[in-house]
């Protein structure tokens, strides 16, 4: 992978955290964007997914909403 992928999160999301946690784990670079830190980052969400969950992680252009039922494409991709 060229580019860090990006999550977007809020402080008490467990399965962002556990996303996290997976992307330190297997070193996936990775940049974090804190949804409750900048105003701007629910409305990407918004405009990425047309909802409102976090997380929210885009790899290169695919998009994915939820980390857990989406770990095996995730770790796919991270090949």
């Amino acid at each position: 992978m060229t580019e860090p992928l990006k999550i977007y999160t809020i402080p008490t999301c467990s399965d962002c955290n556990h996303a996290k946690r997976y992307f330190n784990e297997h070193q996936v670079p990775y940049i974090e964007y804190n949804c409750e830190e900048n105003e701007n980052y629910p409305r990407e969400v918004f405009d990425l997914t047309g909802k409102q969950i976090v997380p929210t992680i885009v790899i290169q252009s695919k998009v994915f909403v939820g980390f857990a039922e989406n770990l095996t494409e995730i770790s796919e991709l991270l090949k």
